[in-house]
């Protein structure tokens, strides 16, 4: 049985712990509050342009763009991994790197180059055999600049034909204890519905043609693309930080509670045993 010393030592160390997981907890509320200030502030933009790319699209030859075409079978491929820089979050990197692990079995692609965003995706990969085209640190990539260079790459490979297709891996952001693993995929871009053969075709006048209003807004469309990507995953990586620092906190509160109790039972048979052992040597030497 662990002495009072020891018991009072614990409960001191976990007492600390609790400090900091709460600091942690409110670090991360705040950061999460103007993380999700720049999420949906993004949001109505990306599903807009999406929109209109979509309307576009529909209507004309899909060899009008290079970005539209989609090439079978999809051989050489870039997978991009979005996880954080540190951990103390959860399950929330754990989740994106198996989704992403299990996205390249299925698909079983001949060639695979990962372009990892964040430490954790970074540091677990660097060991495996896929190779990684380029890490970018979660504090480097929250910026639009970053997120157009990293696109403009991809697409310029894509427009060779070094890759055929491009898919990003990321947690989007549904609420403070919730976030969903995604697979989507960035390159080509995907035709989000086809004109329906029987309805009478609805064609528009568009100023410039549409061709060269595919070739100004789709670039424009996947670097924003990848942007709201990160800004999701910045969020979502906020959420479940904040959810994980407060059930440590739960946890410290109960560690505590279970040590201050064993505590105050070891003391009471100490106390009791001291008794015991009094009153035995006074009737002895009666």
């Amino acid at each position: 049985m662990p002495s009072t010393i020891d018991i009072r030592r614990r409960i001191r160390s976990v007492k600390n712990t609790q400090q900091i997981t709460k600091a942690m907890k409110m670090v991360a509320a705040a950061k999460l509050r103007r993380a999700q200030e720049r999420m949906f502030a993004a949001r109505p933009y990306a599903g807009g342009l999406r929109q209109v790319l979509a309307s576009v699209a529909t209507r004309v030859d899909i060899s009008a763009h290079p970005l539209l075409q989609r090439r079978e079978p999809e051989r050489n491929v870039v997978v991009v991994v979005v996880t954080a820089d540190r951990g103390l979050c959860g399950a929330f990197n754990a989740n994106v790197i198996r989704a992403a692990q299990n996205f390249i079995r299925e698909n079983a692609f001949e060639g695979v180059e990962l372009l990892t965003i964040g430490r954790k995706a970074s540091d677990f990969f660097r060991r495996r055999t896929i190779p990684i085209r380029r890490n970018v640190f979660v504090a480097q990539a929250l910026s639009l600049d970053v997120a157009r260079e990293i696109a403009v790459s991809l697409i310029k490979d894509f427009i060779d034909e070094k890759i055929d297709g491009v898919y990003v891996v990321y947690n989007e952001f549904k609420s403070l204890i919730a976030q969903h693993v995604r697979a989507d995929r960035l390159l080509p871009i995907a035709r989000e519905f086809e004109a329906d053969p029987n309805r009478p075709a609805i064609d528009y006048l568009y100023e410039p043609g549409p061709e060269q209003i595919l070739s100004d807004l789709l670039p424009k469309h996947i670097e924003f693309q990848l942007y709201r990507v990160l800004l999701e995953s910045a969020a979502a990586e906020q959420g479940a930080r904040m959810t994980a620092m407060e059930a440590a906190t739960k946890n410290a509160s109960d560690m505590i509670n279970y040590l201050t109790l064993t505590y105050n039972r070891i003391r009471q048979a100490a106390i009791t045993k001291e008794i015991i052992e009094i009153v035995s040597g006074a009737s002895a030497a009666q």
